[in-house]
């Protein structure tokens, strides 16, 4: 990692500040900008994260952007910007405008930040991360979104909390879209190498995917806002495996040619990362219905991203 490392997020909401946070608290990146929409609020943020950086003695320096030029020379560049559905808001309604936000982003990192990596986190993920990717013109390797590491993180957690022991020791692997459609894999989840069908039933693995499909509206439904501190630590882990060049394997979004036999698709797949982005996408073997739930995954975000054809988003 260069001492000299730049990472920008753009959206300081909630999951932007735990990421920004993060990054500063674990000195991945010498600077770290923020840029938001109520600039005075930001320059608070900015103002806490600095001095609990200097608690840490910390070598991270938070920055407040005053425009899109202060993201320049950024190796990292994360968007976390959207609009929550309003009353009255259809899903295609709020769909067109988090597409827009998301365009405009991607059109100024292309201009002032033309060799970063992205990091999509807004909603819906796999479908933004697609605008990011088509906006900014980058190769595939420079725009990922974040996903799998969360839902893995959630299984993770309910398995653990099933078992009672294995934490830090459990390894979830998971596929497809961020959301109702993705395919988490039980057959190559394991606790400290043991196969997770050997520890527990199949009617308790069944359980624990369900619990883990609805463990973001679960969260809503106790605090009446999304998840935030998990969400924004997965991208500090993007961040860290990409400015230390890592090399570890996680899934993101990331665009297939030909892996998976899908090519033009965008969805997530465990992936290398490294000081190049996503360097490498990992194919796991399949079984039937491990493809045929790929398929609906795929399917289904590749339904989203016509209705914005369909409404003329690109043209």
């Amino acid at each position: 990692m260069s001492i000299k490392s730049k990472v920008s997020v753009i959206g300081v909401g909630n999951v932007g500040r735990v990421v920004a946070y993060s990054v500063a608290m674990q000195g991945l990146a010498h600077e770290v900008v923020l840029l938001g929409r109520n600039i005075d609020k930001v320059r608070g943020e900015a103002l806490d994260m600095n001095q609990a950086s200097a608690a840490m003695r910390s070598h991270s320096v938070v920055k407040v952007a005053e425009s899109y030029k202060d993201i320049k020379d950024s190796k990292v560049v994360v968007i976390t910007a959207g609009q929550p559905r309003k009353e009255g808001m259809s899903r295609d309604d709020l769909l067109i405008k988090n597409a827009e936000i998301v365009r405009e982003i991607s059109a100024n990192i292309k201009i002032h930040a033309p060799e970063s990596i992205i990091i999509v986190v807004s909603n819906p993920l796999d479908v933004m991360t697609y605008v990011a990717l088509k906006e900014s013109g980058f190769p595939k390797q420079r725009v990922l979104g974040m996903a799998g590491i969360l839902d893995a993180a959630r299984m993770t957690h309910f398995i653990q909390e099933k078992l009672g022991y294995g934490a830090g020791q459990i390894r979830v692997s998971v596929i497809g879209g961020h959301g109702d459609t993705m395919v988490l894999l039980p057959r190559f989840t394991t606790v400290a190498g043991v196969p997770l069908y050997d520890l527990l039933r199949k009617g308790e693995v069944d359980e624990i995917v369900r619990k883990t499909i609805h463990a973001g509206a679960e969260i809503v439904k106790y605090m009446g806002t999304s998840a935030y501190l998990a969400p924004g630590k997965s991208v500090a882990i993007m961040i860290d495996a990409i400015l230390r060049d890592t090399k570890k394997i996680f899934s993101c979004s990331t665009l297939m040619e030909g892996e998976y036999d899908y090519t033009g698709s965008l969805n997530g797949v465990p992936i290398m990362l490294g000081s190049g982005g996503g360097e490498k996408i990992i194919e796991f073997v399949l079984d039937a219905n491990e493809k045929q739930e790929f398929e609906k995954s795929i399917n289904s975000v590749e339904s989203v991203i016509k209705t914005l054809h369909d409404k003329k988003f690109f043209d």
